[in-house]
């Protein structure tokens, strides 16, 4: 028995058990579990479950077609498996988080999204068959729009409680190298960020950068926007790129060296290192998609108490001046974040409960404190005036009557499919215990 957390570190309420038997667990429908990379209590089963199913070894390509880049695999297959093994043949996942350590069937219950959404969308809008184990024992298929389309729908980004993914069928992207074009920019200010992030998004497919959330004024929101694309192979370095080193953060810091002083000194030489005002060139593709996958066990350094991150998508309808009312926000409750990370969106897909809407979306890793409670709710109310809504994969901290009026033009379609589905709701997580009043 272990004491089982997601990425941010904040332990389940109560000692379980991961186990590897799938087919015996589908009698007592727990919940399933990948490579815990989700932030919050999502892929942690309630008090009351003494166990969770991991797919880790389920782990097989089971087909791979070169001439159309459809590819079956089990649910524990990972991104970064996929990337080894398929890159060099010339192809990489339709889209990808900022890790790669994410299965198959992470990818899909959190319908995770990228640098290149306003583009390419999310994960399950590539996806063109789930295999599935449902809560009384039957084993399914469902299409998106073909059969079951229903179940595939609320599955992806319906966050494992529709059942278990047992295989997932993805279209791979061809890319022309292995190589990542990139353009880098130094930007003055929150609002002329987002504008460049605009322009920007018209341009590229990969867009994204890293604010500074702390700097209060005419700097507020400053920041380094990042937009890239695969480098044709003209431009390109004719060798594969090399693995790059990786290390691994040796103990958890004290709680005292993250702290307001600390971070603003962190943001600032990370602005000015950045000293010409804009950078071309070529760079590795872990570089690009992947650069806090260098550092193993990177949540160790928030401490003991751990950390959340809080990201919330801000639609366009709530104009310009969003970013940085958010941001004022923040600064004014001592919100201190080492990243805030802000993407372009594009139109929200069909997954009932997936995250993306068009717009902006707003991500801050934030350590556990006294009052990690009132700042979040803070923060939810000011999304909920925006017209905005969180992301389920990286919560733990969200009250449910928040929840729910973010959510209240989505949510009964989704409970709807969930009834129909699992109607005894014998699938459930620590979260949907926490925001949907399942039973513990």
């Amino acid at each position: 028995m272990e004491t089982i957390s997601g990425w941010g570190r904040i332990g389940a309420p109560g000692r379980q058990k991961l186990s590897e038997d799938l087919e015996r667990l589908t009698d007592g429908a727990v919940l399933c579990r990948g490579l815990g990379r989700s932030y919050g209590d999502s892929a942690i089963p309630p008090a009351g479950s003494p166990e969770v199913a991991t797919t880790v070894l389920a782990d097989r390509i089971l087909s791979f077609d070169r001439g159309t880049g459809l590819m079956r695999a089990e649910a524990g297959v990972s991104i970064e498996q996929l990337n080894r093994r398929l890159l060099p043949l010339g192809f990489f996942v339709p889209v990808t988080p900022g890790t790669q350590f994410v299965t198959m069937g992470g990818a899909v219950a959190a319908d995770v999204h990228g640098k290149s959404h306003h583009v390419d969308g999310c994960f399950g809008e590539h996806v063109t068959r789930l295999k599935m184990r449902l809560a009384d024992g039957r084993v399914v298929t469902a299409e998106p729009d073909g059969e079951n389309h229903d179940l595939f729908w609320a599955t992806v980004g319906g966050m494992g409680l529709t059942g278990h993914i047992l295989e997932v069928d993805v279209k791979m992207r061809e890319v022309r190298s292995p190589w990542i074009w990139q353009e880098t920019k130094r930007v003055d200010d929150i609002d002329a960020y987002v504008e460049a992030l605009k322009d920007a998004a018209g341009k590229f497919p990969m867009t994204m950068g890293w604010i500074d959330c702390l700097s209060r004024g005419a700097n507020m929101g400053r920041g380094i926007l990042m937009a890239g694309r695969w480098a044709e192979p003209g431009e390109a370095p004719k060798r594969y790129p090399r693995p790059l080193p990786r290390i691994t953060m040796p103990l958890e810091l004290p709680s005292f060296v993250l702290n307001k002083l600390t971070i603003s000194a962190f943001n600032f030489g990370f602005y000015w290192k950045h000293l010409p005002r804009e950078k071309k060139g070529i760079t590795h593709w872990e570089t690009f998609f992947y650069p806090l996958d260098m550092i193993r066990e990177w949540n160790r350094m928030y401490g003991k108490r751990g950390f959340t991150q809080y990201q919330c998508v801000l639609p366009d309808s709530a104009g310009r001046g969003a970013a940085r009312r958010m941001l004022e926000l923040l600064t004014s409750r001592g919100g201190a974040s080492f990243l805030c990370v802000i993407k372009d969106c594009g139109p929200q897909n069909r997954g009932l409960m997936s995250f993306p809407m068009k717009g902006i979306s707003i991500a801050l890793d934030i350590a556990v404190r006294d009052d990690t409670q009132s700042l979040v709710d803070a923060l939810n109310e000011k999304v909920l005036e925006e017209g905005g809504r969180i992301y389920l994969a990286k919560d733990q901290f969200t009250r449910p009557e928040h929840f729910r009026e973010m959510e209240r033009g989505r949510l009964p379609a989704f409970l709807e499919a969930r009834a129909k589905w699992d109607p005894k709701r014998r699938i459930r997580s620590a979260q949907s215990v926490r925001l949907l009043g399942d039973p513990a």
